[in-house]
């Protein structure tokens, strides 16, 4: 069993407060959900109207499965118009 967790940096471009960085986030956040089945959520510059750090989880049955799958989640967020991607750091357990 593998568990991976990827840490994604973006960049919101058209947000001009927290309460448009949410909108997007949330969006995002409902997509991925719903395309990937992974557990999505906000950890870092919750304060910050154009940037955030989002955490991906997701547990499968070897690290093959695992990394494939974040991996498409990764190369999804790339060529989404919602956020510009900055970072992305992946961790497997």
């Amino acid at each position: 069993m593998t568990v991976g967790i990827l840490r994604i940096g973006v960049h919101i471009p058209g947000a001009h407060s927290l309460k448009e960085k949410r909108s997007v986030l949330n969006s995002l956040k409902d997509q991925l959900r719903g395309r990937f089945n992974v557990s999505v959520a906000e950890v870092d510059a919750n304060e910050t109207w154009q940037r955030a750090t989002i955490g991906v989880s997701t547990l499968g049955n070897n690290r093959a499965y695992t990394e494939g799958l974040l991996r498409e989640v990764t190369t999804w967020i790339r060529t989404t118009r919602l956020v510009e991607l900055v970072g992305v750091e992946e961790d497997y357990f």
